[in-house]
């Protein structure tokens, strides 16, 4: 170990937190390598002195690709606070398991709310380990199921009438309001020339609308969109109503409270955006210490400066 100075340490995770790698490795005249193992000796002296888990209500549970070839991180989110307060390799029971351990059963019973995609075997670890919490199915990832199905009808029916259209997959999966003017010509055509591709949109943008609405109206429209991709004839939406159905009370339970991953989902964001800055991490566990230096509020201040 290098014989740096705390103030020396605490300057190079300021850094790290506030600049691109290849500035404070010139700056400081360290590798990056070194910066790894600077931030996660940081990290580890801010969780000894801040215990992340305390005060625990509503968090959201979710996961991150960080390399290729199915390298994945399970992240816990704070909907209280938008900290990042968890972090581990892994997407399964046991990744999961060691949170709740760590969390204890006292504090386990004191979460009210858990929001989550539409794996089973996270239902399942949440509805044993803490009994009380409402689990809200997060709506970034219904939505996503609707554009995945949307995207499988336009492909199969714009390949069937052997058009091309290069603005068409953006014409339907973006929101009206983005839409460029090519775009809006786009799906203008869809609507006149691909009835089955524009219902599809619709469908999409429906289901978009219960999110958005939430409470006893976003459930009318719930059931009624239900009503309508069963009997719409379009295999990929019917399908898709299948899912959805199954996942029902758990959709209800994110209209009636609001819960979304959407705090999640920008932490997700942030840490593809380290993974840039530091051109790729060596292991899993420098870039669970940069997120949580930069997300979960164990930034130090520049020696000398107020905190």
């Amino acid at each position: 170990m290098a014989g740096h100075t705390w103030a020396f340490e605490d300057t190079c995770a300021w850094l790290a937190a506030h600049t691109a790698m290849s500035v404070l490795t010139v700056l400081l005249r360290i590798a990056w390598r070194t910066v790894a193992a600077i931030v996660t000796r940081v990290v580890a002296d801010g969780r000894d002195t801040n215990d992340l888990l305390a005060g625990l209500a509503r968090i959201g549970i979710d996961e991150i690709s960080y390399r290729k070839g199915h390298r994945y991180l399970t992240v816990i989110v704070d909907h209280g606070t938008g900290r990042l307060v968890w972090a581990a390799e892994g997407r399964n029971t046991d990744t999961l398991g060691r949170f709740f351990d760590q969390l204890g059963a006292d504090r386990a019973k004191l979460l009210t709310h858990v929001s989550c995609d539409g794996a089973e075997w996270i239902h399942a670890l949440v509805r044993q380990r803490a009994p009380g919490a409402v689990i809200c199915l997060d709506p970034f990832h219904v939505v996503a199921w609707a554009l995945r199905a949307l995207d499988k009808v336009r492909v199969r029916t714009m390949t069937k009438a052997g058009v091309r259209d290069r603005h068409a997959m953006w014409a339907t999966r973006k929101n009206p309001p983005e839409l460029t003017c090519e775009q809006r010509t786009s799906l203008s055509e869809i609507a006149d020339t691909n009835r089955t591709l524009y219902r599809a949109y619709l469908l999409k943008e429906q289901l978009r609308e219960v999110f958005r609405v939430k409470g006893n109206y976003g459930r009318q429209l719930l059931a009624g969109w239900l009503s309508w991709a069963s009997h719409s004839r379009i295999p990929e939406f019917v399908t898709l109503a299948r899912s959805i159905r199954r996942h029902r009370d758990l959709i209800c339970n994110t209209l009636d409270h609001g819960l979304s991953n959407a705090r999640s989902e920008a932490t997700n964001t942030h840490l593809r955006a380290l993974t840039k800055r530091a051109y790729g991490f060596h292991s899993p566990d420098a870039l669970i210490a940069m997120a949580l230096l930069t997300r979960g509020d164990l930034c130090p201040p520049l020696p000398g400066r107020a905190a």
